[in-house]
């Protein structure tokens, strides 16, 4: 199969889909790889490197879409990249298309397959998008701590306070990967955490393995309101699988925070947990709304690509070695898991929460993978 790998081009985005070492492995199983002139040197590694693990590089993005039956990207493909998209073309990336309804109806015309990384099931978790919110869940308590800082005009407080001052108090919505990430973090950081989920199982599960700082909490409505009253930093960190994330924080709740607050929504690409946030750039990180300090960047991850890259392309090119030596028919037939990835697929929505995001048709995916199994 030909491989294609185009240049991030989504604002400050320096990840890159495939390494030389995956391109390496392509290689191993008969794949051409095309790689777009400079599209691993945000995390690191230069054209050379590529061309020494055997992929042609390829001056411009145009090229690489014209060329390839397979794009391998990181992020979702932005409007400029819309007309590129071939029928038929098989593109696996993150899509998030629960969270964006013009790249939902971009991606229905090109009549391209659209296979999800954020989709991707392997028992009850996501294995593609547990690296990335492991990123994300760290950061998120990275970049809190920041812009808890006066200058940025968050409250002044230390995370972790000093010996005779109380340290900062973090509340995480959410016990999944990102939350379970950020209140480690934000627990070897000293601070006086509260984690929040609505399973009682995944809160005795973190109330046992996690430190002595960090106090587990029934995710109530109630509970919220209680508890944002004193909290410096708020990581929004609810994820539905493929589907438009729930609001918990709403807009009326900001009048009940302290000023100089912090909101650190991670789950933003898939359209916030925290009503008031919306899409930013790592270029223009944070808003204010009622004196409450908004961090609402949709590629987290993005600011360090390095170890970033390496960590999504460890649990990525196995998926995609499977899909380029089967075609994505087959394989998603033989894998399980690679099967609920396909949301968007020659011009149908398979992928039902995204069809019930914006009220469209839905079409069972099994309607195209049966053809394979008749053929």
């Amino acid at each position: 199969m030909i491989i294609g790998v185009p240049k991030e081009i989504k604002n400050n985005e320096n990840r890159v889909a495939l390494t030389p070492s995956g391109v390496v492995e392509m290689k191993k199983h008969g794949h051409e790889v095309y790689v777009q002139a400079t599209a691993g040197l945000g995390s690191g590694f230069s054209d050379e490197e590529f061309q020494s693990a055997g992929a042609t590089i390829l001056p411009t993005i145009e090229d690489v879409y014209a060329i390839a039956e397979m794009i391998i990207k990181v992020k979702e493909p932005i409007e400029y990249e819309y007309d590129l998209i071939k029928e038929d073309q098989l593109l696996f990336t993150y899509f998030h298309f629960a969270s964006y309804e013009p790249l939902t109806k971009a991606m229905i015309e090109s009549k391209a397959v659209c296979l999800a990384y954020e989709t991707v099931e392997k028992g009850r978790s996501l294995p593609l998008l547990v690296p990335m919110s492991e990123v994300a869940g760290r950061m998120s308590i990275q970049e809190g701590a920041k812009y808890l800082e006066k200058p940025e005009q968050g409250r002044g407080i230390l995370l972790g306070g000093v010996p005779g001052v109380k340290p900062a108090k973090v509340l995480v919505l959410g016990g999944g990967v990102v939350g379970t990430q950020a209140a480690k973090m934000a627990a070897g950081m000293g601070a006086d955490v509260t984690i929040m989920d609505i399973s009682l199982d995944r809160l005795r599960y973190l109330d046992d393995v996690m430190a002595a700082n960090v106090k587990t909490m029934m995710s109530s409505e109630y509970n919220i309101r209680q508890e944002i009253k004193t909290a410096d930093l708020i990581v929004g960190a609810v994820l539905i699988p493929g589907a438009k994330a729930p609001h918990l924080v709403t807009r009326d709740m900001l009048k009940e925070m302290r000023p100089g607050t912090v909101l650190v929504d991670v789950a933003v690409d898939q359209g916030g947990c925290i009503e008031t946030c919306k899409p930013t750039t790592h270029n223009e990180p944070t808003f204010i709304i009622d004196d409450v300090v908004h961090y609402c960047v949709a590629n987290m991850p993005g600011a360090v690509p390095y170890t970033s890259t390496l960590a999504l392309t460890n649990a990525t090119l196995p998926y995609a070695i499977e899909l380029a030596n089967k075609g994505w028919k087959k394989a998603c037939n033989e894998n399980p898991q690679l099967k609920p990835g396909l949301n968007v697929v020659k011009g149908d929505v398979v992928y039902k929460a995204v069809a019930e995001a914006f009220d469209l048709p839905y079409v069972a995916v099994e309607q195209y993978l049966q053809e394979e199994v008749e053929a």
